[in-house]
């Protein structure tokens, strides 16, 4: 099921998976691929669709009100204790929603989190609370204070200024996101979809260098600049996530939403030193059928014909075994802690599948807990590929999210 190295546009113009190497002119064709050379003879395959939207009225200007409207004071105290603690303060407004009973972590504008960086469930109890006190005497290693107000709105498929951005995880490629791309397209959206380095028709360096997260996020930042427009969304899943959050924390201004889906918890990235990956790319060759079998069992909620189907549709786990091994150890990203995820000034919603294998429930909420802004749905016939196995729910979600926008009654914009 592993494949080796091909020509990426032939594979594209004959439907099949394998991968390219070497130099490429970017090219732009009529079913809504695209060939971006991100760098020197690093090509990615790109799906962008563009919707054809018929002329609309000019709107009015907007008044105070509407500018108003939405407008919501981020502003939290971040504090790091060389001890490992991490003390959040939320100073700002509270997000009211009704979207689908999710959950904020916290609904008091003016609340505080006490949170251990080494334990994934812990905010100290009452036993605790006078050697919480003590402790926040003492120096903290690091203070970082987010004091601005964000304007979130509904975006609709009508409106010209929003790109939805779909970035996939290891082993995937851009057709995991099918029935989400036809969805939002046919709803007017922009969509914009990359194939990873390595990955669906995207070039496949022959160096493990070209698959470090950060040689992976350089190429998702330049696709990000190439397509991005005023109001940007991004969804990512599972490796994916972590490419969305870098995206967001560089381009404050440009992201409007994100949503992670099985993304797991805020934790830096490090690999394992102990893992299957580790092997010979020769040995993981060998093992690849049962690679799969694992990734099928572990990835779908049930195990049928149909999720066969789904998996070899979604190209997942169709890279070599030179890829998958680089791109599993190459996944060191130690800037990405809570305290980088806890800086985030910008919605997220958290979609997990309940049988997910990969990534346990527990981590999706430790990540609702440090986010400023953060909504967590559990889709309990879901598992890893929720996109695959449960579509409909998935894009309804999505697309709620992508409407929704904080009802924040008169004043909450105002400076506390």
């Amino acid at each position: 099921m592993l494949t080796s190295i091909a020509d990426g546009l032939l594979c594209c113009l004959l439907g099949k998976t394998p991968n390219a190497v070497g130099p490429l002119d970017s090219v732009e064709s009529d079913d809504g691929y695209t060939f971006l050379e991100v760098k020197p003879g690093r090509i990615l395959r790109i799906r962008h669709n563009i919707p054809k939207r018929p002329e609309f009225p000019e709107e009015p200007e907007e008044t105070t009100a509407t500018t108003e409207r939405g407008t919501v004071h981020c502003k939290r105290r971040i504090t790091l204790y060389r001890n490992g603690q991490l003390l959040i303060e939320n100073l700002g407004d509270a997000v009211r929603s009704e979207i689908l009973q999710c959950h904020n972590a916290s609904g008091d504008p003016n609340s505080t989190v006490e949170l251990e960086m080494s334990d994934a469930t812990g905010i100290p109890g009452k036993d605790g609370a006078a050697a919480a006190g003590k402790r926040r005497k003492r120096k903290p290693k690091k203070v970082v204070s987010i004091d601005c107000k964000k304007r979130i709105t509904s975006c609709k498929g009508t409106h010209g200024d929003v790109v939805l951005f779909f970035i996939h995880g290891v082993g995937g490629s851009l057709d995991i996101w099918k029935e989400q791309l036809e969805f939002f397209s046919k709803l007017g959206y922009e969509v914009v979809a990359p194939d990873l380095a390595g990955h669906g028709c995207s070039s496949a360096p022959p160096v493990a260098a070209a698959y470090t997260f950060y040689a992976l996020a350089e190429d998702m930042r330049a696709v990000f600049k190439r397509y991005a427009k005023k109001r940007n969304i991004l969804i990512g899943h599972s490796y994916g996530v972590s490419f969305c959050t870098f995206l967001a924390h560089e381009y404050p201004q440009l992201v409007h939403k994100v949503i992670m889906i099985n993304g797991g918890g805020p934790t830096a990235l490090e690999p394992s030193l102990c893992s299957i990956f580790n092997l010979p790319p020769c040995v993981l060759h060998c093992l690849s059928p049962c690679l799969a079998w694992s990734f099928l069992k572990a990835g779908f909620a049930r195990q049928g014909a149909k999720e066969k189907q789904l998996l070899k549709e979604g190209n997942a786990f169709n890279v070599s075994s030179f890829v998958l091994r680089a791109m599993m150890s190459g996944q060191y990203w130690p800037e990405g802690d809570e305290v980088y995820h806890a800086e985030l000034a910008v919605p997220v919603l958290l979609v997990h599948g309940m049988h997910d294998k990969f990534v346990p429930v527990e981590e999706d909420q430790r990540m609702a807990e440090i986010l400023l802004i953060a909504f967590l749905k559990v889709i309990d016939e879901g598992s890893h590929m929720v996109m695959l196995e449960c579509p409909d729910t998935v894009n309804t979600l999505l697309h709620e999210f992508v409407l929704w926008e904080p009802d924040t009654a008169a004043g909450d914009g105002d400076t506390k």
